[in-house]
């Protein structure tokens, strides 16, 4: 999971859309299979099978990092607004066996 920063609800619409798009694109050229994933308005959870060589911390900043500069390329205004979208530090990762399937995601489906 990744947020906004400052939880700015600014992942909807046509931008949410992006982000889903440009997610899929970097897991796909990094050999990362999305299991499960949703795009909400302030925030972004996703389940991936990734290969062992790639720690969680390089799989997100890679996401993050090429996501929102071609975010800002695509929305110039997102920038002006609100500053940075996915810098904020709130990421957290945890394994799949600490997940059940009674764990809810809310938000538009990968």
């Amino acid at each position: 999971m990744f947020v906004t920063k400052y939880r700015y609800k600014v992942l909807k619409s046509d931008v949410g859309l992006n982000v889903r798009e440009l997610i899929r694109q970097t897991c796909e050229a990094f050999e990362i299979e999305i299991l499960k994933g949703v795009v909400s308005q302030d925030h972004v959870h996703i389940l991936i099978s990734a290969p062992p060589n790639l720690a969680p911390s390089e799989i997100m900043r890679r996401t993050k990092g090429r996501g929102s500069m071609k975010l800002f390329e695509s929305f110039p205004d997102l920038k002006n607004a609100i500053g940075v979208v996915t810098s904020d530090t709130g990421l957290l990762c945890v394994t799949s066996g600490e997940l059940t399937d009674d764990t809810k995601l809310s938000g538009t489906s990968f």
